[in-house]
């Protein structure tokens, strides 16, 4: 899968710091105590959330690869809205272009 180009020039420019980061994130991984698509679905809203829109295309194929629906990743996508406002609806069609890819 295709990441952002944001998360290529990291991987690129800073290869150190992009390896302790992927340890850590693996590290989170083994730590949680939800399921694989439950996290990504988490990881997608709070991605909406804070606007952190680059990557949602990358965790949208991976939820879909762990079974998500599209109604779950509008749900996933939405869910913030009451809790940060309407900036989550930005998100809503960059993780549907996602979704739809084949």
């Amino acid at each position: 899968m295709k990441v952002s180009k944001s998360f290529e020039t990291f991987v690129k420019e800073a290869p150190e710091v992009h390896s302790a980061w992927m340890e850590a994130v693996q590290k989170f991984d083994k730590a949680s105590k939800l399921d694989r698509k439950t996290e990504e679905l988490c990881y997608i809203s709070v991605m909406s959330a804070v606007r952190l829109e680059s990557g949602i295309p990358f965790h949208v194929k991976m939820a879909k690869q762990l079974g998500a629906t599209r109604d779950e990743i509008i749900s996933t996508v939405l869910v913030g809205l009451p809790a940060v406002g309407n900036v989550v609806t930005n998100s809503l069609p960059i993780a549907l272009e996602a979704f739809d890819e084949e």
